[in-house]
């Protein structure tokens, strides 16, 4: 029978009570009901709900699937309650540390969540960047509309987030399997092929997400042989077996052991586990207005002409956070050079910079110049911001983004000679403010950059100290006498931090450290919950931002 086909279309200019994704689940629900009124009806539907709000100038996105005669209702099970990976008490998976409302999108089939899998694959392999995988990956994909790209990535993303737990589940499902917890369609091979694992570790990512165990029990079936009991892995310690102590807290979180120790160890147990389930979250999508050509109220409206909804960041005047899932690059507004996408933690380490009027702020590791443009911008294109790096290819797309937002204060330099070797411009003893966001293990990042947990071990970590604190020493004489050194990273271990402006100053006795609450006043400083040891830090389970760390130097002689 042909199938019948059905289409919502929800225009740029539209006022809709309810979401996008209500809208596509009653499409979805009208379809069920009327194939539930045609007895004998076993034929598809289509139905496609079209959102030209996230696709200005384009017909829009369409979501499409066949949608079978609905089986017979099943009994709700209370063990099949999900329960998130990392949490101790059942709670949606996809609910932010700020409590914002992250509704799923429609679940993966077909060739997307081959490509899912495939993705997830490749970034395990080494552990590599996964937004350079997944960016790759679009772009031999072009046909994947934005619905199916984003949930492809939150969907790697959770796989390499959670892969020490949901592995340890598909163990615990397996192992019932094989000891007869389950019913076998045929004896359980000792071991089961990587594919299929990976396969079951994302059913098992979409159970803890809130999948009913039943919707994937043809599934789990089709690749083991197995009725396995899949509720088993809905249940709030499940895969955790028999580990204790800080190895069974490591594990419930998804993090190796060795880098939990370390967080309880510099913050205590309690706080490391806050921390780590604020950095198993998705982080919120910030941007900088460029307030060298707008300002952030102008920015709210333009952007509410093109369909995003954004809110005003809470610690930075120059952060909005777009409610909104969109491609923020693909926007009129971030074309003509209005925003550029920034946590808002990394602004408030521009901002610590606070470059006098006219200033001369030298930018040390600039590398794409996030930092760079913020401070050229700030001086409202006066003064001169000097970028330099050891990386060619990220100062040159330095300067295709100055020149987009229209500033003509930015000079960028290669460091030639491995980083031994400064040009010419950056000369000793005339820059107001060095700014040194130093190279770090980046485990403050692990929201948006999940596979850096299991990058980093800890012969890797213990690298970066003395490289640092090598940096402040090539740096420091650059620094105007009256002038500000700033050491930045995004990196929430002691030792790449704290511990790195403490072996600087006892060495160097040029320099005094300047208190965050001295540069912002101390009612700012206690509005952001900063210490009075005087260090800047930020950390999502307080402030909702990525992990950061600055201190400020200033030379006195």
């Amino acid at each position: 029978m042909k199938p019948a086909s059905f289409a919502a279309v929800v225009g740029p200019r539209a006022r809709w009570p309810c979401s996008f994704n209500n809208i596509a689940s009653c499409c979805f629900g009208l379809v069920r009901r009327l194939s539930d009124g045609v007895p004998g009806r076993t034929g598809s539907y289509r139905v496609a709900v079209l959102d030209l709000r996230e696709m200005p100038g384009q017909i829009g996105t369409a979501l499409s699937a066949p949608v079978p005669s609905p089986p017979a209702p099943a009994a709700a099970s209370p063990s099949a309650a999900a329960v998130p990976l990392s949490a101790p008490a059942p709670a949606p998976i996809s609910k932010a540390a700020s409590g914002r409302a992250q509704p799923p999108l429609p679940r993966l089939s077909g060739a997307a969540r081959t490509l899912a899998l495939e993705i997830a694959a490749e970034s395990r392999a080494e552990w590599g960047y996964a937004s350079d995988i997944i960016a790759r990956a679009f772009r031999a994909h072009r046909e994947l509309g934005s619905s199916e790209r984003r949930k492809i990535s939150e969907t790697v993303y959770g796989l390499i987030r959670f892969d020490r737990r949901l592995g340890a589940i598909v163990d615990e499902l397996l192992e019932s399997a094989r000891s007869g917890g389950t019913r076998m369609a045929a004896p359980a091979p000792v071991d089961f092929s990587p594919v299929a694992r990976d396969e079951l570790k994302l059913i098992a990512l979409e159970l803890r997400e809130g999948l009913p165990p039943d919707a994937a029990k043809l599934e789990a079936r089709r690749l083991f042989r197995a009725d396995l009991d899949l509720s088993l892995a809905t249940v709030p310690d499940a895969g955790l077996g028999r580990t204790v102590g800080a190895d069974r807290e490591a594990l419930r979180l998804s993090v190796p052991t060795w880098l939990f120790e370390r967080l309880a160890a510099e913050r205590g147990a309690e706080a490391a586990a806050v921390l780590v389930e604020a950095m198993n979250q998705r982080g919120p999508l910030a941007v900088r207005v460029n307030t060298a050509l707008t300002t952030r109220d102008a920015l709210m409206s333009e952007l509410a002409e093109e369909g995003v909804v954004a809110r005003a960041g809470r610690w930075s005047a120059t952060a909005l956070v777009l409610e909104t899932r969109v491609n923020a690059f693909g926007l009129s507004a971030f074309r003509r050079g209005l925003f550029e996408v920034m946590d808002e933690g990394s602004q408030l380490v521009a901002e610590l910079v606070a470059p006098p009027p006219g200033g001369r702020v030298l930018d040390a590791c600039a590398g794409a110049g996030g930092k760079t443009l913020a401070l050229a911008a700030a001086l409202s294109g006066k003064g001169r911001v000097l970028a330099i790096d050891v990386d060619g290819k990220k100062l040159e797309e330095l300067r295709r983004r100055a020149r987009r937002a229209g500033l003509n204060n930015v000079a960028a330099r290669v460091v030639e000679g491995d980083g031994a070797i400064l040009p010419p411009d950056a000369r000793p003893s005339a820059w107001d403010r060095v700014l040194v966001d130093a190279p770090c293990s980046g485990l403050g990042t692990l929201r948006r950059n999940p596979e850096a947990r299991w990058r980093m071990v800890p012969a890797t970590v213990a690298a970066f100290p003395p490289r640092q604190v090598g940096l402040l020493v090539t740096y420091a004489p650059l620094v105007a006498v009256g002038g500000r050194l700033i050491y930045a990273t995004c990196t929430v271990l002691g030792d790449e931090n704290e511990r790195v402006v403490e072996r600087f100053v006892a060495e160097r006795t040029d320099f005094v450290h300047v208190p965050v609450k001295e540069i912002w006043g101390r009612a700012r400083a206690d509005e952001l919950h900063q210490a009075d040891d005087g260090f800047l830090r930020l950390a999502p389970s307080l402030h909702d931002t990525d992990g950061f760390f600055a201190a400020v130097l200033r030379r006195v002689r």
